[in-house]
Formats: C-alpha cells, sequence, structure tokens
C-alpha cells in the first residue's frame, strides 16, 4: 500500500483527483466484512455540559445518556475553531481552519479541499447527507455524497410566521427556502430538526434491509446528520415548549459580580458585554438569560429525541452492532459566563464539545477517554475505522486507539497540548484574533491585533478562569514555554499567516447607546516617564 503525497499548499483540481486515485487507501484482503457502517450526528452549539448524564440540574437527554453509557465517554472533547463554519470544514477535511481557509460563516469551502466521504466513496461506502451544510450560502450537492438533503445558511426552525408558541428573533442567513433534496427543491413542512430525522431514516431504512438480504446490497454506508439545533436562536418544538419555565437557573458570576473573583480580564472581554455578543446588548435586545437558556435546553430536547430514534431505527434493522455511532457539538456556546454571549473565543464553555463514540463490535463498553480530543480527530478516526489510510495533508489523528484501550490503561502516543485558533470576523468585530495552546493544566491565551492583555490560566485550580496568571512573576516562565511551544506548532502546521477573505454579510459592530462605556487598561500599563526613551 503506498501514499502519494500533496502539498499542504496546492490548489490544483488535478492534484486532489490525483490524491483520490493514486492515495487510495483501501486495507483489502477480507477486510469489508469488518468495516463498520458510520453515523455521523453533529449538533449546533451543543456545549459539553448540556447533557443529562454530566450532572445537569434539570435537562433530560435519556437518548444520549444511554448511548454514552454504552458507548465511550470522550470527556475532553474540543474545537480548534469556535465557529459554525470553520469547525464544520475542520471535521469535514481534518484540518486545521488556517489550512482549509473558511474562517467565518459567509464564505465556501475551496474547491482543491479533499472531504473525507470522498475517501469512504473510494473505498466503496454508499453516503449520504441530511442536514446544514452552512460553508458559503449555498445548498447545492457536495462533492463526496451519493445521496443529499440540505438548506441554505441558518435554515428555519419552522418555515411559518405562525405556529410555535415560542416566538423567536432576527437571525442572519437564516433562510426559508426549503430543501435541496438531490437537486430538486421541497418545502419545509415541519419542525426542523424532526423533518432532517425523517429524511435521514428515509435513507437509511432500506440500506439495512438490503444488508441483511442475501441478494441485497452489501455495500457499508456514510450517513451524516448535521442538525440546525442547537442555534440560536432557540425555538423548541411544541411539545417541549416552557418545559423547563419553573426549574431553578442560577447565572453564572462574571468579573462585574464579583471582581475580587477576577484578575486582569482583557480589555476586549470587558468592551465585549457592552455588544451584540454580551449580556448587555445581547443580540441587540433586553434579553433574559435565564428564559435563553432555558429555551435552549427545551431545543436540545427534541435532538436527544433524533438520536433515540435513529438509534431504535438501527436496532430494529439489526445494524446497531456493526455501526460506529459518533455524535459531537460542532462548538460550545457561553451563557454569560465572562459577560459573554456566543462562541468565538478560547474559554471552556466555547470551545468544549461533548463527544460520543458507540460501536459494539469495536469499541468498550462504558468507557471514558480523558486524553484531549478534537474536530480535527473525526474524519482520521472514521476513515481509520473504515479501513482507508489517513492521508499526510490531514492535521487530526485517529483516537481509536485511545477508545480501543483494555482496562490496564495502556499508554498511546497522544497530544499533551491541543492548538486553538479563531480569525478576527469583520461582521463580528468584538472578538479578536485568538491563538491558544490548550494543555492538561495550562491554558495560553494570545491575541492578535489588539492593545491587550493575554491570559494564563491553572485549569486545576481555576476551572472557571478566572484568574488570569500572565502577569504574575511566579509563572513568567510558565508563559514563555507555552509561547515558544504555541508557534512552534504553528509553525509545524502551516500556521504562520492570518487567512484575508473579502467582505461579506451585515457588520454588527453596535453598542448599547445607554450601556457600559470603554474599558481601562491594566494598572500595569501604566509607567512614568523617562528620559532615555527606554
Amino acid at each position: 500500500m503506498t501514499a502519494a503525497l500533496i502539498p499542504r499548499s496546492s490548489t490544483s483540481g488535478d492534484m486532489k483527483f490525483l490524491l483520490l486515485f493514486v492515495v487510495l487507501t483501501v486495507l483489502t484482503g477480507g477486510l469489508g466484512a469488518s468495516r463498520p457502517n458510520i453515523l455521523l450526528v453533529l449538533t449546533d452549539d451543543h456545549r459539553w455540559d448540556a447533557l443529562g448524564a454530566k450532572g445537569h440540574p434539570f435537562l433530560k437527554t435519556p437518548n444520549l445518556d444511554r448511548l454514552l453509557e454504552k458507548g465511550v465517554d470522550f470527556s475532553n472533547a474540543f474545537v480548534t475553531t469556535s465557529l459554525c463554519s470553520p469547525s464544520r470544514a475542520s471535521i469535514i477535511t481534518g484540518r486545521y481552519a488556517h489550512n482549509h481557509g473558511v474562517v467565518d460563516n459567509y464564505h465556501p469551502v475551496r474547491d482543491d479541499l479533499v472531504f473525507f466521504p470522498e475517501l469512504l466513496q473510494k473505498a466503496g461506502y454508499e453516503t449520504a447527507f441530511v442536514g446544514k451544510w452552512h460553508m458559503g450560502d449555498t445548498d447545492e450537492k457536495q462533492r463526496g455524497f451519493d445521496h443529499w438533503v440540505s438548506f441554505k445558511g441558518q435554515g428555519v426552525y419552522w418555515p411559518f410566521d405562525e405556529g410555535l408558541k415560542v416566538k423567536g428573533r432576527y437571525v442572519p442567513q437564516a433562510n426559508r427556502t426549503g430543501f435541496n433534496v438531490n437537486g430538486t427543491r421541497v418545502e419545509q413542512k415541519g419542525y426542523i430538526t424532526d423533518e432532517l430525522t425523517n429524511y435521514a431514516l428515509e435513507w437509511l431504512r432500506p440500506r439495512m434491509e438490503s444488508q441483511h438480504t442475501e441478494s441485497g446490497n452489501t455495500k457499508p454506508w456514510f450517513l451524516y446528520v448535521s442538525h440546525k439545533a442547537v442555534h440560536a436562536d432557540f425555538l423548541p418544538p411544541n411539545r417541549h415548549a416552557f418545559r423547563y419555565e419553573k426549574e431553578p437557573f442560577q447565572p453564572p458570576v462574571t468579573w462585574v459580580d464579583k471582581p475580587e473573583a477576577f484578575r486582569d480580564v482583557p480589555r476586549w472581554v470587558q468592551n465585549q458585554r457592552n455588544s451584540r455578543h454580551g449580556v448587555e446588548f445581547a443580540y441587540y435586545m433586553n434579553l433574559n438569560l435565564e428564559k435563553y437558556y432555558k429555551r435552549y435546553c427545551e431545543t436540545l430536547v427534541a435532538v436527544d429525541e433524533s438520536v433515540g430514534k435513529l438509534v431504535a431505527a438501527m436496532e430494529a434493522g439489526g445494524a446497531v452492532k456493526d455501526t460506529l455511532v459518533l455524535y459531537l457539538g460542532d462548538n460550545g456556546f457561553l451563557f454569560g459566563e465572562h459577560g459573554l454571549i456566543d462562541k468565538r473565543c478560547a474559554y471552556e464553555e466555547s470551545m468544549r464539545i461533548p463527544m460520543i463514540a458507540h460501536w459494539p463490535e469495536g469499541l468498550k463498553a462504558g468507557a471514558e477517554v480523558s486524553e484531549m480530543v478534537a474536530n480535527i480527530d473525526v474524519a482520521p478516526t472514521l476513515l481509520a475505522a473504515a479501513g482507508v489510510a489517513l492521508p499526510d495533508f490531514m492535521d487530526g489523528s485517529s483516537f481509536l486507539p485511545l477508545a480501543r484501550r483494555g482496562g490496564g490503561g495502556e499508554e498511546v502516543n497522544w497530544r499533551k497540548e491541543l492548538l486553538y485558533e479563531y480569525y478576527w470576523e469583520r461582521n463580528y468585530p468584538q472578538t479578536p484574533t485568538v491563538h491558544a495552546l490548550r494543555g492538561e493544566r495550562f491554558k495560553y491565551i494570545r491575541y492578535h491585533g489588539v492593545w491587550d492583555v493575554n491570559e494564563l490560566y491553572d485549569l486545576k485550580s481555576d476551572p472557571r478562569e478566572q484568574k488570569n496568571l500572565i502577569n504574575d512573576p511566579a509563572y513568567k516562565v510558565e508563559v514563555e514555554k507555552m509561547n515558544k511551544r504555541l508557534f512552534a506548532q504553528l509553525e509545524a502546521t502551516s500556521g504562520m499567516s492570518i487567512p484575508l477573505l473579502e467582505d461579506r454579510g451585515r457588520q454588527f459592530y453596535h453598542r448599547r447607546i445607554d450601556g457600559g462605556k470603554g474599558a481601562p487598561f491594566p494598572s500595569w500599563f501604566y509607567r512614568p516617564a523617562g528620559t532615555d526613551g527606554k
């Protein structure tokens, strides 16, 4: 088995197809019978702790809890960019944002990029995509998929002006043009999570029946279900509306509520409090954070039901044992932590996600993987499970060895630190360019293009990231070492340049007229005038 190496800088369509034909990949000789079917379920904005099994005070997610109980819990799962389109591009290419080039929610993926479903197709898999694509303003069928159901932009939870008990707000890139079903425009008839589930089941059931028929199709299948939920604005179906209305809610403590508990909060964080992505002016509204969070949880319940229906169908069809199910969120979400709303930043609530794998024939039930895994690892992992050799251009690694370890806790050579990146967007200028290194104990966050403080947190003693140690002399050496390791990772992965894309879309730069004013610099930024210019 050989592989052709394609340089990362290549943008040639010919080179892409050379890769598909030459890098090929499939381990033959009896492997076909052992290759699993693959179900990938992606949810939007699902933060890591929004699960019943994670001790949530009121949210009930029995189907995801069951999947976790009988599968593998990746308890330290993250995204390398906490934003919808860049994260989705990392999932489907296995590459960092600085390599795939999708750094906002308005631009499409480049034509030269290889999607891992293309390699599954070449390995004999039948492939399908159902749901939110959201890389560019398109719902056109994408390479790597035999079957296609999608919608433009953010789509909508409900296609009509009336009918939902919970009323929503304006959402950029929302679109009511219905679905593209293999090139045919089909109107959306109901609640989107339910419709996507039905489309997925419609494609899935005949393939399971065919696999268990002697004369039927024995090709393994790959189904990618990509939910709109739980993207803001959170609109649950009527059956779940106001389900958690009377549950207790405790808003997170911020530097405004308890300043003595915080140290060296960056100015951009303080200023973002009064912005579209801050608690003072969230979405340009007087947002009720408690109601907003409860609507989020109610909307997530329908996703849990969707997972339950898909798993139940596989159980009924006899496919669950030889199907690898991987569930994850595309990024986390802040609900007032640090005074912020939404994502993008490198704080835990933003970059940490749930990730669950279930495969009775291939993984140990009830296992927990505590090593740091990420969205860039999804493509390599699913290719490895399918017996496809990993292309050299992917930045991630297969985490199957971590998930397959026995009870002895065997050593697996794995990352000790994870690179995180986010690039400033003209559309949402509140958050600066971020590069961060998330280790097992320390997290180092470096900002680019702003006059501000960087950050260092001891995640063991300060898991809520309140005491910034960046100016603490006791951690000066740690900061210097992590800075060098951060740049070493960027250098090693061709990340030493800032992606620049043409302007697209509306700008949301406004501040509330009666809200907070500009934040001061930290006291240690000031010094007296000297005589030598040093």
